[in-house]
């Protein structure tokens, strides 16, 4: 088990959240069921503000990966700064008491009100994807009187060698802008008023494992700003995302933060610029456990097939990316107990509805429970209610009391927002 999951352990053969047994978990919250470890985030964002002490950044937790209140208060405590991508995630971020200026504005798309409420609650930065953006945030500045400090994100064409879906820094993702892009917009920046240039961000991908991709992209990096230095345009800031890959499979192994901060470190210190990192999943994923029941087994001609009330409408990651996520039984299973090669598959009337293929684990009976681990991140905040399925309750786990932090929905809240016409009722 990684450091990342010390918050786990069986204790008289019942798995636990920092000693309270998921069991009463699910007798007292039901099933499915998202829980959330609270000394699992703290050392995890620890873990990454130790790792570029040296540079004091600014570690701004990516709000994208869950936004679930309680878990941006256990930062803001940290003094987290936040990386939002909608006004909606910035409104989410205010309410705990974090000023905007402690928020870094992504994203591709974002719209001139948008903007405009950024603007006018004072985030920290912008980040800048493309010379239309530039213009309209220059539009939209001036309209208001205000001057937006942008960082014009770079595509250093860098393979990050993760999933093709969550890549960002190749010249065919729709993330950044290319380096002769990014020149001809830096230039012409002194000729938009709204706008005044602070930094780079360079973010080329997710769940990245290897030292290489980030080597490569500091290299890029490094040059580019010297670059832009010497023809005159001076920097402040210089992010560099995230994507810090986490041990989502029992062989695999976290990136190693220490050689990544090491080099990263340098080359801020090497061109005086303040450090940004936007991580999210290697704060949040690790310290999330999907729980869900045992159904059904359904024996087929080929295998037999483990029917969960959990589905791809709360973890979408397995269908959507792929993705593998670690599964335990909450009751230990003997050592003596035969495993055999089983499909973790949920109620939802499709074939990609599974959270688990071909995997090997002990049968189990009809009531158990399955803990489905790193389930922290990209998986709550993408659930749906496709099938007219409520979503899930939220518990956060903090020392050693469990606190509701999300209700589960209910019947009513998945037709409260439906308009009837009159001529149909």
């Amino acid at each position: 088990m990684t450091n990342q999951k010390k918050f786990l352990r069986y204790d008289r053969n019942q798995l636990t959240c920092d000693g309270v047994p998921f069991a009463e978990l699910a007798e007292e919250f039901g099933t499915p069921l998202f829980v959330y470890s609270a000394s699992a985030i703290r050392d995890n964002y620890r873990r990454i503000s130790r790792a570029f002490a040296s540079a004091k950044p600014l570690v701004a937790y990516s709000v994208k990966a869950n936004s679930n209140g309680a878990i941006v208060r256990i930062l803001r405590d940290e003094g987290s700064g936040f990386d939002i991508v909608s006004a909606n995630e910035m409104d989410r971020v205010l309410m705990t008491g974090v000023s905007a200026d402690r928020m870094i504005f992504a994203g591709v798309g974002k719209t001139a009100d948008e903007m405009r409420r950024a603007l006018k609650a004072g985030v920290r930065e912008f980040n800048v994807e493309s010379p239309a953006e530039a213009a309209r945030l220059n539009d939209v500045a001036a309209s208001i009187r205000k001057i937006a400090p942008v960082a014009i994100r770079i595509n250093p064409e860098v393979d990050a060698r993760t999933h093709r879906h969550i890549t960002t820094g190749k010249k065919e993702n729709k993330f950044g802008m290319s380096l002769d892009a990014a020149r001809k917009l830096i230039s012409s920046i002194s000729k938009m008023p709204g706008l005044r240039l602070e930094g780079l961000h360079a973010h080329i991908g997710s769940q990245i494992l290897s030292d290489q991709p980030h080597e490569e992209a500091v290299g890029v990096v490094d040059k580019f700003i010297g670059e832009l230095v010497a023809a005159g345009h001076p920097l402040r800031t210089l992010n560099f995302g995230g994507g810090f890959g986490i041990a989502y499979h029992e062989e695999e192994k976290a990136l190693d933060l220490r050689h990544v901060a090491k080099i990263v470190c340098a080359l801020a210190k090497k061109h005086g610029l303040e450090l940004i990192l936007e991580p999210g999943r290697s704060i949040i994923g690790p310290a999330g456990v999907f729980l869900t029941r045992v159904e059904y087994v359904k024996y087929g001609k080929s295998h037999p097939f483990v029917i969960v009330d959990g589905a791809m409408t709360e973890m979408i990651r397995p269908a959507l990316y792929d993705a593998y996520h670690e599964i335990r039984s909450v009751k230990k299973s003997s050592p003596r107990s035969k495993r055999v090669n089983v499909d973790v598959v949920g109620p939802v009337c499709e074939s990609g509805d599974f959270l688990a293929l071909q995997r090997e684990l002990t049968i189990p009976e009809s009531g158990d429970l399955l803990a489905v681990l790193d389930a922290g991140a990209y998986c709550s905040v993408m659930s749906s209610n496709y099938n007219s399925r409520p979503r899930p309750a939220e518990v956060l786990v903090d020392d050693g009391e469990a606190h509701l932090v999300r209700r589960r929905e209910t019947k009513r809240d998945l037709y409260r927002h439906e308009v009837v016409p009159a001529h149909l009722e």
